[in-house]
């Protein structure tokens, strides 16, 4: 069980507001992620075809794969339920974006093509905050799963999960794109 009691009150809750700033954050981030994906720019259909340049095909099934999956991510992460899982969600978006689209274009996303520091940021975060968990302010822990999710099993869904998923998704998916 992961505790950091403060001594003279024997409570964590400057871990549990921290573990919750983090999970709204990232939440907000992933939300509006899916929602750009689907009702802004191009819409669904942009994004499809934007996948389709960089190589996932059909466009259209992992436009719409990806952006569901930011939108409960995120909601998941808000929430604080069912945390490694939805951090999972985040991880495997991610790696697929930087796969796919950002690892090419250096570290720094200022630069053209947008680097890979920000996709590599909110990877490592939910690989973080899988293993962490969702702390006392959470669903997860009003439901009395929170420390069953905790640690290395924690980490192990969020890295495990996240990153086989987006292997497997790319494995079979995913074709570099020829350049004319």
């Amino acid at each position: 069980m992961l505790t950091f009691e403060n001594a003279s009150t024997g409570t964590n809750g400057g871990v549990d507001a921290a573990l919750l700033i983090i999970r709204i954050a990232l939440g907000v981030v992933m939300i509006a992620h899916g929602y750009n994906h689907i009702f802004r720019g191009g819409k669904i259909k942009g994004t499809a075809g934007w996948f389709e340049s960089l190589g996932m095909k059909p466009g259209i099934l992992h436009a719409w794969t990806a952006s569901i999956t930011e939108l409960a991510a995120g909601a998941m992460l808000i929430l604080g339920i069912a945390t490694p899982l939805a951090a999972a969600g985040v991880v495997g978006v991610m790696l697929v974006a930087f796969i796919t689209n950002h690892r090419k274009n250096g570290f720094f996303i200022f630069r053209p093509g947008e680097g890979y520091e920000y996709v590599l940021t909110l990877l490592l975060v939910g690989i973080a905050i899988g293993g962490l968990g969702a702390g006392n302010w959470s669903i997860d822990h009003a439901l009395g799963i929170a420390d069953e999710m905790l640690g290395w099993r924690g980490l192990a869904i969020s890295a495990g999960l996240g990153g086989g998923g987006a292997l497997a998704l790319l494995a079979v998916f995913y074709r570099v794109p020829v350049k004319d």
